[in-house]
């Protein structure tokens, strides 16, 4: 059985708050443990009006002391913002406080525009060409210390916390392969190389301490009505924010419309319609099937399911739904 998962972005909305973004997450995610999904994720990102997850361990930690079963991890942390003693202590505290449930993936952009990660960071010496290098030293925080070593993550040595590697190219598929990680890519608004990176990571995939075989994820959006047409309706949001993204206005969640026409160009529609290829919108049959297809092509050990919906209790509906469909899977 394909594993599934949540992706959430604790989406800020329109004429809403933070507080009611972190609010609505923490109840998506009791209702997940409910459902049997695997793991409940949260992204780092930096001055989108529309997403709260920003200080992305301290949500999870609000989030894992919310529930009691679901694993609750970073999908994930931009490792080139931080310094990895700094994750590893974050997360060996995570660990800490809630032992078996953490998990830590980790991706190599910015998660933001460049002028914000040089606020982040005050320099650029760390930078995504550095990646690999700061995953081995992130690796050698989390593992047993060694006799003489003088700089420990304390919490953190010892705790075995899993690594992922995220991404949206093959760069990390390789990466994780050759380090022997779980992979997950991010086709939910990057499909493009997708079945490259997940050839790539079997092809070149080497055993590890954490892993002994493959393990890959990929990410896709679910939108759930009684019928089409409202299901496009729904979706018709995050339609928005991602025009408004590219058109460099990024904002809050806005409330569906009911005609996209007199809002996009031609060429934003297509745009849109590429990134968001593997949105799956519909009725529950319709997107069913749709994941049916997706798990045969892909092969994908765990769906990361992500949907950001205007209405939270549609929202609920949608993550109902896809569960009870991929339970069936």
């Amino acid at each position: 059985m394909t594993a599934y998962s949540i992706l959430d972005l604790c989406p800020i909305l329109q004429g809403g708050d933070a507080t009611q973004a972190l609010q609505h997450s923490l109840d998506l995610a009791r209702h997940a443990e409910q459902w049997g999904y695997t793991r409940f994720w949260l992204a780092e990102h930096h001055n989108m009006p529309g997403v709260a997850s920003s200080a992305t361990s301290v949500l999870i930690s609000h989030i894992a002391a919310g529930t009691e079963r679901i694993r609750v991890g970073s999908g994930g942390v931009m490792l080139p913002n931080h310094a990895p003693l700094v994750i590893a202590e974050q997360f060996g505290t995570l660990a800490a406080l809630y032992p078996g449930r953490i998990d830590l993936g980790l991706g190599r952009a910015p998660g933001t525009d460049m002028e914000t990660a040089r606020a982040l960071r005050r320099d650029l010496h760390s930078n995504a060409m550095q990646f690999p290098d700061d995953v081995a030293e992130l690796q050698s925080y989390l593992a047993e210390s060694a006799a003489g070593q003088r700089v420990r993550a304390v919490p953190g040595a010892g705790s075995g916390v899993p690594i992922w590697l995220l991404g949206s190219s093959t760069f990390s598929a390789r990466l994780a392969a050759e380090r022997g990680l779980p992979f997950a890519f991010a086709s939910h608004f990057a499909p493009e190389a997708l079945f490259d990176a997940l050839a790539i990571y079997r092809r070149y995939f080497q055993p590890s301490a954490q892993l002994d075989k493959p393990y890959c994820a990929a990410g896709a959006g679910v939108f759930i009505a009684d019928s089409e047409q409202e299901a496009r309706h729904l979706f018709s949001s995050v339609q928005q924010q991602f025009v408004s993204l590219r058109r460099g206005r990024p904002g809050p969640l806005p409330p569906p419309r009911e005609d996209m026409s007199d809002f996009w160009s031609p060429m934003e529609e297509y745009g849109v319609g590429q990134a968001l290829k593997y949105a799956m919108v519909g009725t529950a049959e319709q997107v069913a099937e749709r994941l049916r297809l997706f798990c045969n092509d892909t092969g994908v050990d765990e769906l990361i399911l992500t949907g950001s919906i205007f209405d939270h209790d549609k929202r609920l509906t949608t993550f109902k739904e896809a569960a009870r469909i991929c339970a069936a899977l």
